[in-house]
């Protein structure tokens, strides 16, 4: 069923769990995340991201979406991540994305303020969860992103202001993790975390879940962090197991990345404890 995500993370926030955001950039990586879904019966946050406009366009990316959504019975939060413009944002509503990130990280803190303001205003009346990220999760060797940026961890201070000041529905931040894929396992401040999840009465995102370690995931998820979003890994994943299985027919090649992906989500499930 299709859902905002507001009351799942309602949900992992008061019984310290995390729900997974896996990102979708075609209809096998969609299929194949509802699938698990469906067969763990577990809610789930079907992601797409502006930056995957270019491989899967927005409307059909929410036609993909709202139609698997639909035609399931675990609840299925479809959320637009990493939204860059007001335009691109307003259009993902538009086409039915029950949920989107204002992603204005990049931009001054009174800036990032003012836009996820006015974002959250208008989304919310369409009926629309929002999230909204402070401080700036940095990245490493990429897939998602395309430019190179420097880590800004989100301070208690800042994100009090922020929260009260912008009425987001849920809140990313920074705590030592970064998009795309690390050499070694990121040095997560779970001391600063704590300090944000007593300080603001919202749910908490974490981007960059990729290759950052179970121990480490299953930590945050049992301290503060409700959503964990993970792409980067279910590319290495598929690749993986093209290297391995070597598969001899387009089709099979299909299969072994998408049976791949599915048993990541799966362990990922376990890792976040999701309920």
């Amino acid at each position: 069923m299709l859902v905002t995500s507001e009351q799942m993370l309602k949900k992992a926030r008061e019984e310290n769990f995390a729900i997974p955001a896996p990102n979708f950039f075609d209809l096998d990586s969609a299929r194949t995340y509802i699938a698990v879904a469906e067969k763990l019966q577990k809610p789930v946050i079907l992601s797409f991201a502006q930056t995957h406009a270019d491989i899967l366009p927005l409307k059909e990316a929410a036609l993909i979406g709202k139609f698997l959504a639909q035609n399931t019975n675990v609840a299925v939060d479809l959320h637009l991540d990493h939204g860059q413009t007001e335009d691109f944002i307003k259009e993902g509503i538009d086409l039915g994305f029950t949920s989107i990130m204002i992603d204005a990280s990049y931009d001054p803190f009174e800036k990032n303020i003012e836009r996820s303001k006015n974002m959250a205003n208008y989304a919310h009346e369409h009926g629309v969860f929002v999230e909204a990220e402070i401080g700036h999760v940095a990245s490493g060797e990429r897939v998602d992103f395309i430019e190179e940026s420097e880590q800004k961890y989100t301070t208690v201070e800042e994100a009090i202001k922020f929260a009260e000041a912008t009425k987001v529905d849920s809140l990313a931040v920074s705590i030592g993790t970064t998009h795309g894929e690390y050499k070694g396992n990121p040095e997560i401040n779970f001391e600063l975390l704590s300090k944000i999840h007593q300080a603001v009465n919202l749910p908490l995102v974490l981007h960059g879940g990729s290759s950052s370690g179970d121990k480490n995931l299953k930590k945050c998820a049992m301290g503060g962090i409700n959503k964990i979003n993970i792409f980067t890994d279910f590319c290495l994943a598929g690749m993986s197991a093209i290297s391995k299985k070597k598969p001899e027919t387009y089709f099979d090649l299909k299969k072994a990345t998408n049976e791949s992906m599915a048993e990541l989500l799966e362990h990922y499930y376990q890792v976040f404890e999701t309920r």
